[in-house]
């Protein structure tokens, strides 16, 4: 069984394994003060200019039902034609 990412998975994967990798950087790295960090501001535009790119590509691709994916359930059977339940197929 395969598992296909869409772009907008891949951009949010990518977005928080970054994030996730900045935030231990910066966590062993600096040291304690009582003061907001300059980086916050950077990462927080950075945060938001993804939402509004992430939200773009997902307004711009087509629904799933132009040929894309088309999904549903399928009954299926054994070898003697007895149902045996139904099974989730994309085609």
């Amino acid at each position: 069984m395969e598992f296909h990412m869409s772009i907008k998975t891949k951009i949010a994967a990518a977005a928080l394994a970054a994030l996730a990798v900045t935030g231990s950087i910066v966590s062993t790295t600096s040291s304690a003060e009582a003061k907001q960090p300059g980086w916050v501001w950077g990462v927080g535009a950075g945060i938001a200019t993804a939402a509004v790119v992430g939200s773009a590509i997902a307004a711009s691709n087509d629904p799933y039902y132009y040929g894309y994916h088309r999904c549903g359930w399928v009954a299926q059977y054994n070898a003697f034609g007895q149902y045996v339940g139904r099974v989730r197929t994309c085609y």
